[in-house]
C-alpha cells in the first residue's frame, strides 16, 4: 500500500483557466478534497465532460477523463460504464449542455440507472457563449438573447431527474465546502445513477443569481436543509416547518404547530414528495438543499450482465467468425 492520496494527488498540471471569482474554482476544490476519503486509486476515476464553462473539469484533474461533445458525456459515460463497471465515472455538465441539447441523453442515464454521478452545474446561463439565457432562467429573465425578458417557464433540475427515475437526487450550492463534500460522498456510495444540482454562480454573466437563496445573510430563512428523518425547519433557531395541508406545501411556526411539520423521508420510492420538494422556490418557500432522494434500484450495468450470463448459459458463447458469417452473406471482387 502507497501513502494515502491527498487533495494534491487529484491536481493536475493545467492552469485553470476560468474567470476570477467562479463558483467552478469551489465545486473544483470540493471534489478535489472528497476523493482522497473514498480510498478509490486515481486510475479508477473518470472524468467526462460536454461543452461549457464546467466542461473543461476533466483537464484539471489528475484522473482519467474525456471532453466530448455538447450534451452526449451522458452517452459516453454509459458505454464506458457497461464496459468498464469497475470505474467510478462522473458526469460533469451545464444547465444548459444538460438540460437543453443534452436533454434527451441525460434522462434516458437516469432513466436506465446506469452507476455514474451526475453533476449538474447550475448558474441559470450560457456562460460560454457569453450570456444567453438557459432551460433553468426564471421567467423575464434580460439576457442578450431575451433583451425584453424571456418568456419560458424554468426547468426544475431536481424535478427533471426525479420524473427520469433517479435513485438519487440532491442539491448543494458553491459556497459550502463541507455541504458540497458531503453530497459528493453520498453520491459516491450509491449504486446507480446519482444526480446533484450544484446552484453555483457566475459572476460575469449572472453574478448573484442563487444571492436571494444560498446569500450569507440570507440561507437561514431562505433555504431548507434537508436531513434524514429530521423535521423540515428553517429560519432563526428553526422557528419556522414546512408542512403539506390539501395536497399543497404551507409554512407554519413551529411552536404552534409542531405535530404538522413535515419529518423528512428521501428513501420514499414514490417520487410525489420529493417533487413537490423540487418545485419549492424563493421568495414564497425556502429551496431545499440536501438529499431528496436516495432508493434502491436495479443498476442497469447489473442487468445487462445478468442478461448476458442468461443468453451464453442456454446458447453458448458463440464466436465472432460465427456471427460474422452467419445468414446472407456475399463476395466483392
Amino acid at each position: 500500500m502507497g501513502a494515502p492520496l491527498t487533495k494534491q494527488d487529484f491536481m493536475s498540471n493545467q492552469e485553470v483557466r476560468w474567470c476570477p471569482g467562479c463558483g467552478d474554482y469551489a465545486v473544483l476544490a470540493a471534489i478535489q478534497k472528497t476523493l482522497p476519503d473514498l480510498g478509490i486509486s486515481r486510475e479508477k476515476i473518470v472524468f467526462i465532460s460536454g461543452i461549457g464553462c464546467s466542461s473543461r473539469f476533466p483537464y484539471y484533474m489528475n484522473t482519467f477523463g474525456f471532453h466530448t461533445i455538447h450534451g452526449r458525456a451522458p452517452a459516453l459515460a454509459t458505454g464506458l460504464a457497461l464496459a468498464r463497471p469497475d470505474l467510478s465515472i462522473w458526469v460533469i455538465t451545464g444547465d444548459g449542455d444538460a438540460l437543453s441539447i443534452g436533454g434527451n441523453h441525460l434522462i434516458h442515464a437516469m432513466r436506465r440507472n446506469v452507476n455514474i454521478n451526475i453533476l449538474l452545474f447550475n448558474n441559470e446561463t450560457y456562460g460560454l457563449t457569453k450570456g444567453q439565457y438557459s432551460p433553468t432562467s426564471h421567467r423575464d429573465t434580460i439576457s442578450k438573447s431575451t433583451p425584453y425578458g424571456s418568456l419560458d417557464e424554468p426547468f426544475s433540475a431536481i424535478n427533471v431527474a426525479l420524473g427520469a427515475g433517479a435513485s438519487f437526487v440532491a442539491r448543494t450550492y458553491d459556497r459550502d465546502q463541507k455541504h458540497m463534500g458531503e453530497i459528493f460522498k453520498r453520491a459516491t456510495q450509491h449504486r446507480g445513477t446519482s444526480f446533484v444540482e450544484i446552484y453555483q454562480n457566475c459572476v460575469i454573466f449572472n453574478d448573484g443569481v442563487h444571492e436571494e437563496t444560498v446569500g450569507k445573510n440570507v440561507r437561514e430563512t431562505n433555504a431548507l436543509f434537508l436531513k434524514a428523518g429530521e423535521p423540515l425547519t428553517f429560519g432563526k433557531d428553526h422557528s419556522k416547518g414546512l408542512c403539506i395541508s390539501h395536497y399543497q406545501p404551507e409554512i407554519k411556526d413551529v411552536n404552534a404547530d409542531d405535530a404538522d411539520i413535515c419529518v423528512h423521508r428521501e428513501d420514499l420510492e414514490h417520487p410525489a414528495y420529493a417533487s413537490l420538494l423540487g418545485s419549492l422556490r424563493n421568495p414564497e418557500y425556502p429551496e431545499p438543499m440536501g438529499v431528496f432522494r436516495a432508493i434502491d434500484r436495479a443498476v442497469y450495468e447489473d442487468e445487462v450482465q445478468k442478461q448476458m450470463d442468461q443468453v451464453i448459459a442456454s446458447k453458448g458463447s458463440g464466436s465472432i467468425q460465427e456471427l460474422l458469417h452467419h445468414g446472407e452473406t456475399w463476395e466483392i471482387r
